[in-house]
């Protein structure tokens, strides 16, 4: 028995100290942690179980760690499993992230039944971070089968999280006109529900009011499908009950159409590609000649010798020259 079989068995058998020490092991960029890493996934891919994977996005500040903490109460209650893997910023200078998203759900904390995993991003653009494929797979292999993915916030390039999941739930605020002008029209586009929060107290009748006024503009842009728009209070709790049901209407509905399957094979399809382009660069970066030949192309396309396709497939020429011989 290896080292990674041994923590594949304990990850399918639900521990969660191992579930911990297995996303560490594949979020690790040591060396020597990278073959384990993909024994690991290996083992565990064929036995990942049946999960309804939901991306939660939006504007910072929308308390997408709240509403999180308390749908997720809800979907205990039904009997779910939930894990959350909650995305935060790095910073450029350190690397250092926050991971302040678990302080904030105080309640899924507290839950058996709930596993909370902050990552951080580590550079990585589109509001998730670097392993989120190989992190819900994981937790799927150890019988979590509602998984929440809580992106960064940052409303621009938010739209890759929807090919890691099987639903986007775009969290808004009251007044949120001009963060919605300013996001790129896909994240509106891939949202497969939206939610209008924090209609508490006074702010009520000003969140109801622009959820109306988006599902009119919805109901033209988005003709054929538009998504539902729901106006709640994850801080009092109230509307809960409505999206919970929305999002397992969402998912039968799913299920019914054959698209689940659909986008299950298009995330396999897009984790394959950017596993990829990793296997890529680590075969540049192991080989100190094709490091140096990476760097000098680099300097060419930089210093205007050579274009970034002729630079790039002179590469590819050398490397598939090196392999044939």
């Amino acid at each position: 028995m290896t080292f990674a079989s041994d923590l594949a068995h304990a990850v399918h058998g639900g521990d969660r100290r191992a579930l911990s020490k297995a996303i560490t092991l594949v979020e690790s960029s040591k060396a020597d942690d990278q073959e384990p890493a993909r024994e690991l996934l290996a083992l565990l891919t064929p036995v990942a179980r049946a999960s309804f994977r939901i991306g939660v996005t939006g504007v910072p500040g929308a308390g997408k760690s709240t509403l999180i903490d308390t749908l997720g109460g809800r979907a205990i209650a039904d009997g779910r499993r939930v894990a959350v893997l909650a995305v935060d910023p790095s910073s450029r200078e350190s690397g250092g992230s926050l991971l302040g998203d678990k302080t904030r759900m105080t309640h899924l904390s507290s839950e058996a039944s709930a596993f909370i995993r902050p990552s951080p991003t580590l550079g990585v653009l589109g509001g998730t971070a670097g392993r989120t494929r190989e992190v819900i797979t994981l937790c799927e292999a150890a019988g979590y089968d509602l998984i929440f993915v809580e992106t960064v916030g940052v409303g621009q390039s938010e739209e890759r999280v929807a090919s890691m999941v099987d639903c986007v739930l775009l969290v808004l605020l009251a007044g949120a006109g001009d963060e919605l002008s300013s996001m790129k029209r896909g994240v509106l586009e891939s949202a497969d529900l939206i939610a209008f929060n924090k209609a508490d107290g006074e702010r009520a009748r000003g969140v109801e009011a622009d959820a109306v006024s988006l599902r009119a503009s919805l109901g033209i842009s988005r003709a054929s499908r538009a998504p539902d728009v729901l106006v709640l209070s994850a801080l009092e709790g109230r509307g809960i009950d409505v999206l919970w049901g929305a999002l397992l209407k969402e998912q039968a509905e799913a299920e019914r159409r054959g698209t689940l399957q659909l986008r299950r094979a298009r995330q396999r399809q897009a984790w394959f590609e950017a596993a990829l382009q990793e296997a890529l660069q680590g075969v540049f970066a192991t080989s100190p000649e094709l490091t140096a030949l990476r760097a000098a192309a680099a300097q060419d396309v930089e210093s205007g010798v050579l274009s970034a396709p002729e630079a790039a497939q002179r590469l590819v020429t050398t490397l598939l020259a090196r392999r044939s011989d």
